[in-house]
């Protein structure tokens, strides 16, 4: 060994079903006390590496592998998951892949639970990571019930409850609003200074990058350059685009979009004669189990109601994003609109005719925040041709390869990287061709130039007459498609604005 804490020697590595390495003899060593971040396109092979280092490679996921990996002094190939528990922690992608309890508090104690910690040291670290984290507001509720940011904050606190000497994350920023991402820089910052050994693979790069020491950029599984932490943080704009990243600066840039405070003191709603009219979507996560028939809510239920719009009319053939913090409603307001959530009695008018419960489900089509839910067949094309009513390969193929997929229209969905999978999803949704397309945070996990595509996307079917709602936090995507601005709080629409004229104005400041 040579004193580093980390070790990858020459690996070369190929998933079960995979033709096409995923690693390309990487060599990568690091220090204790580094902090690291691992950066590139999607399908690169950054969650690869991390997962050579977590032990999942290959004692989880099968394939053919050559290389040694060290970590802690420990050959992974010889070591139990189990005996990793204490030297490394991980935050997945998708936080609910690593949940073991239903609850908040005993998500964060499981792990010190497990390794047969004393109950008052338990508590104690419990504490710690609930001040420490901020975490008071998400203590006792479900885990079922929270936003797709709120169980990333769980994730990484039931992770440091264990105390390991080296935290791995995986596109922890993907879920999460601005103020939640301000906060895992705040988390991030505390553990380097605890001395831990940080490796996070991200595509945001801004929020860390006053945090890392090197940075990794992986490209088709290898390797292709390095930078010094000084390095990083004098790239541009154009150094970034050249290598499919998303940019390092950002100061001035986004702030307006996300200044909710502004938003709420206009409380300006753009107003729409003709388009498509939602009417009396009301729905409550808190349903009474003693009473014998669904009770049918009204504007009247107040605080009471998850989502309260009497009415709201969009305007068609536009790109709409729906803003707000996690945890405030907008995954459930695309969801009721789909008709995922039965209980929500609203009713869809377009053209003149009303569309109301299970006859909703035909209008629209849902990419889900977690595409794992949606993926069902054993190959890219299958899935795609899955949404189509009527079979056709040629425009199967042609979907595919504009979202640069093509080449795994054979490859098993579930053998893909994160933003793959999201690309899969998008792809069936476009395939699907309904009225109303809803696309929950569809670039959580895609570098800079499948963004733009995915933008392009969106725009071309606005131009069809499609009407396209996308909740998100990427302020590079609303920079890019988007025409309106639908603020959610509490699930309350509290504006509806217009976005050209403003984002008109963002592009001549960033030239």
């Amino acid at each position: 060994m040579t004193g580093s804490i980390i070790d990858i020697r020459n690996v070369t590595h190929k998933y079960k079903g995979s033709e096409q390495d995923t690693l390309d003899n990487v060599s990568l060593e690091i220090k204790e006390g580094e902090t690291v971040l691992l950066c590139g396109a999607s399908g690169s092979g950054k969650t690869s590496v991390i997962r050579l280092i977590n032990g999942l490679i290959p004692h989880y996921y099968q394939g053919d592998i050559t290389g040694e990996v060290y970590v802690d002094g420990k050959d992974i190939s010889q070591t139990e998951l189990y005996e990793l528990a204490g030297v490394v922690g991980t935050v997945f992608q998708n936080p609910r892949s690593q949940f073991f309890s239903i609850d908040t508090d005993g998500e964060i104690v499981f792990g010190p639970e497990n390794i047969g910690l004393d109950p008052k040291e338990i508590t104690a670290r419990k504490d710690g990571i609930i001040e420490q984290m901020d975490l008071k507001d998400l203590m006792g509720r479900s885990l079922f019930e929270l936003s797709g940011g709120e169980k990333q904050r769980i994730a990484c606190a039931s992770v440091a409850a264990l105390l390991p000497k080296i935290m791995l994350l995986d596109e922890p920023s993907s879920n999460l609003d601005w103020e939640s991402i301000g906060t895992l820089r705040d988390i991030i910052s505390e553990w380097k200074k605890q001395g831990k050994t940080i490796i996070i693979s991200e595509h945001r790069l801004w929020y860390v990058k006053d945090l890392v020491d090197r940075v990794i950029y992986m490209e088709d599984g290898h390797i292709g350059c390095e930078w010094s932490g000084d390095e990083f943080r004098s790239l541009d704009d154009n150094d970034t685009r050249s290598l499919k990243l998303r940019p390092v600066n950002i100061q001035g840039r986004y702030e307006e979009i996300f200044d909710f405070s502004a938003k709420e003191k206009e409380n300006h709603r753009e107003e729409f004669t003709d388009g498509i009219v939602l009417k009396d979507f009301y729905f409550s996560y808190d349903k009474k189990p003693y009473l014998l028939f669904k009770k049918k809510y009204s504007e009247a239920d107040g605080e009471e109601l998850s989502l309260c719009i009497p009415e709201l009319v969009l305007p068609k053939g536009k790109v709409i994003s729906v803003i707000g913090c996690n945890g405030t409603g907008k995954t459930t307001f695309l969801r009721c609109i789909c008709g995922l959530e039965k209980d929500c009695t609203g009713t869809i008018a377009i053209d003149g005719k009303e569309y109301r419960g299970r006859r909703r489900i035909g209008l629209s089509y849902l990419v889900m925040q977690d595409v794992n839910h949606q993926l069902f067949t054993d190959s890219v094309a299958s899935e795609v041709l899955l949404s189509m009513k009527d079979k056709d390969d040629a425009r199967c193929c042609e979907i595919l390869d504009s979202l640069g997929l093509l080449k795994y229209k054979d490859t098993h969905p579930m053998a893909l990287s994160g933003g793959q999978k999201q690309r899969v999803a998008i792809a069936s949704a476009i395939a699907a061709g309904a009225e109303i397309l809803l696309f929950d945070e569809p670039t959580s996990g895609l570098d800079y130039s499948h963004m733009e595509k995915v933008g392009e996307l969106l725009h071309d079917l606005a131009s069809s007459g499609k009407t396209v709602l996308v909740s998100t936090h990427d302020p590079e995507l609303i920079e890019c498609c988007c025409d309106y601005e639908l603020y959610i709080k509490n699930g309350r629409v509290i504006s509806f604005t217009g976005s050209l004229e403003k984002l008109e104005g963002i592009r001549r400041n960033a030239i």
